[in-house]
């Protein structure tokens, strides 16, 4: 069970940059630099789309969720499938993820969204004992 809080939508953003780079301002290359890091992390961990890119229309986009926080120590900055984080959710308080969408074609990416997963909380208390008096 996802707990999904504190969600950052960058939809403009992408939007702006992309309407940048239709009207030539901005160059593919300034934009197409995925490291081969992130590439390989979206074809082991990420999770395919229906949507093609915007920028070589040659293969659809695959999204890649990198997780960040103090609790997680050594697997923080790594990439996670959805199956993953749903059990990561259950285990740690709280930790951010990033979701990239990918063309591993081209190399385009762009933050499409972020948010904060974990318990943070939401574990129930226990509950504290009654008095005599009440």
């Amino acid at each position: 069970m996802r707990t999904q809080r504190q969600v950052v939508d960058y939809a403009l953003q992408r939007r702006a940059l992309l309407a940048e780079v239709y009207s030539g301002r901005v160059g593919t290359m300034e934009v197409c630099d995925a490291s081969p890091y992130l590439v390989r992390a979206a074809k082991f961990h990420g999770q395919p789309t229906e949507t093609s890119c915007p920028v070589c229309r040659k293969e659809q986009l695959t999204l890649v969720s990198w997780v960040y926080g103090d609790e997680l120590k050594h697997i923080a900055g790594s990439a996670r499938t959805p199956d993953e984080l749903d059990r990561m959710s259950s285990l740690y308080e709280e930790f951010t993820v990033y979701v990239v969408e990918v063309c591993r074609t081209c190399s385009w990416n762009h933050l499409v969204q972020s948010y904060v997963l974990g318990t943070g909380g939401l574990r129930a208390r226990k509950p504290r004992r009654r008095t005599a008096a009440e």
